[in-house]
């Protein structure tokens, strides 16, 4: 009855289905407002549940991280090309790699950083295909930064291309469509032009600002050829966000610190492993399902999910222990920073848009295991509906029944409420101090000699956390939210790079 209804209302199901992560969120949030009047005792057991359950995603966060830091390190120091020729003699020269680059207005000092990095991997340059995928509504500047970058980097890999996205009717402006059309005109140079086989050629799709690990491209080969299925792989290695880390403001600062081990943290997490930001997988499998959408804003989600039910669940994403070097949100000035990352942020969060796609597509899409596809889809709803309800539960949740209602107040549980929840949320303290040390080894050295106040300056700044995560979690991800609910569509907004 669902399926048949989902199919004959396409445009109001979706919209349904828009409306629902803002209704849940802000029912959640407000919740203990009204309920602490009503239904006192219900709100309690909320409070104390949501707490519980922030313990467990605390302690488990603090556990993981470690683990993934250890094979980080260890990924960083293996010989992954002299293993690579040892276990695949004959097969290994045969794989290319080809890595689109959507840019738009980045400057040309950041996509040399870029292309500098790629040049020293240790996998053979010549089996390198870079693709610079300008957009044409740049104009004249992104021809000049093309002409510059093939000049000084186009003898370096075995092609670098360029291309301009023009602006099409139908195709939403960001990564997604640019994305798209970049590996579209890599696949007709590479394979229908040069015959490369389509079967020996993964695609990267690398931000402008992101840096590989020297050894990433001989890992990737590596676990590409180790695959029994490697056309039914997305490889994922652990963005972190240091690249400009000593020079953004300490709000910035910690959340790409938090971001950062996340990531690592969520390499050893398979079960909820999406791809984010830069990615690989076999440029087969992108042409099979008909390469990145072109008509949504977040497209790292939506090429999982989509290549999740194009394979019929039978499709993951494997980690790479390997670290990519991102850049946090930066300005010109301090209060344009802040900004920069609000907005970051709040496109992040609209990727809540995606999962009206994702719920429709688990409802409609037939052939694929009933629980490990309900699983998936409840992992992604549960991180996305939650994102901006998390800091209202665990901050200003648990004083509002003993204040709004004078009679539970006087109750046991009334009383020791407050007390209950502190002791809880002091025991996930240790998740943040795991967190400040897994961030403080992972951080490159600050550039200048430090002073004794910058080590204690460092560990204190994690004590904005709560007013940090309200400004740059809460509030942008209930913006998002809402903006769905009411159709209120956001435009991307390309992070600015200074």
């Amino acid at each position: 009855m669902i399926k048949r209804y989902v199919r004959r209302h396409p445009i109001r199901t979706q919209r349904l289905l828009e409306i629902l992560p803002g209704f849940v969120s802000w029912s959640l949030i407000l919740f203990p407002v009204w309920g602490s009047i009503l239904f006192p005792v219900a709100v309690a057991y909320y409070v104390i549940a949501f707490t519980v359950y922030w313990l467990y995603r605390s302690a488990t966060l603090a556990v993981l991280s470690v683990i993934a830091h250890y094979k980080i390190k260890a990924g960083s120091l293996f010989d992954w090309l002299s293993d690579l020729q040892q276990t695949y003699p004959e097969r290994w020269q045969d794989i290319h790699h080809i890595i689109v680059i959507p840019t738009y207005q980045e400057p040309l000092s950041t996509l040399q950083r870029t292309l500098d990095a790629l040049s020293q991997q240790s996998y053979p340059l010549k089996n390198l295909h870079i693709m610079l995928s300008f957009e044409d509504r740049e104009g004249d500047p992104a021809r000049e930064k093309a002409k510059q970058l093939k000049k000084g980097y186009g003898h370096l890999f075995g092609d670098l291309w360029t291309t301009y996205h023009p602006d099409i009717e139908g195709e939403v402006k960001g990564k997604s469509s640019n994305t798209s059309w970049g590996a579209k005109q890599a696949k007709q140079h590479l394979v229908d032009k040069q015959g490369m086989p389509i079967e020996n050629i993964t695609i990267t799709s690398e931000d402008a600002d992101a840096l590989f690990h020297k050894h990433y491209f001989s890992a990737l080969t590596y676990s590409f050829l180790g695959e029994a299925k490697p056309f039914n792989r997305i490889w994922q290695g652990a963005i972190v966000f240091y690249n400009n880390i000593w020079k953004v403001p300490a709000p910035v600062r910690v959340m790409a610190s938090v971001f950062s081990v996340t990531q690592m943290y969520i390499l050893m997490r398979k079960d909820r492993l999406v791809n984010f930001s830069t990615y690989s997988t076999s440029l087969k499998h992108v042409h099979d399902i008909g390469y990145w959408d072109t008509d949504v804003i977040p497209e790292d989600y939506r090429l999982f999910f989509k290549s999740y039910f194009a394979k019929k669940g039978d499709f993951e994403v494997e980690p790479i222990f390997l670290p990519i070097y991102a850049d946090a949100a930066e300005s010109a000035t301090w209060r344009a920073t802040l900004h920069n990352q609000y907005q970051q942020l709040q496109r992040w969060a609209w990727g809540v848009s995606d999962d009206a796609y994702i719920i429709r597509q688990y409802i409609l899409t037939e052939g694929v295991p009933f629980w490990d596809k309900t699983i998936r889809v409840l992992k992604v709803i549960e991180d996305h509906f939650l994102w901006p309800v998390n800091w209202f539960a665990i901050t200003v949740s648990a004083a509002l029944p003993p204040i709004l209602n004078e009679q539970f107040s006087r109750t046991i549980l009334g009383k020791t409420l407050p007390q209950v929840t502190s002791t809880l949320l002091t025991l996930s303290l240790v998740s943040m101090m795991v967190l400040f040390v897994i961030d403080a080894i992972n951080r490159p050295p600050r550039p200048n000699k430090r002073s004794v106040i910058s080590y204690v300056k460092q560990p204190l700044e994690f004590l904005l956390l709560p007013i940090i995560g309200f400004f740059f979690s809460a509030l942008p991800g209930i913006d998002a939210h809402t903006r769905l609910m009411f159709g209120k569509y956001i435009e991307y907004r390309v992070t600015e790079k200074v």
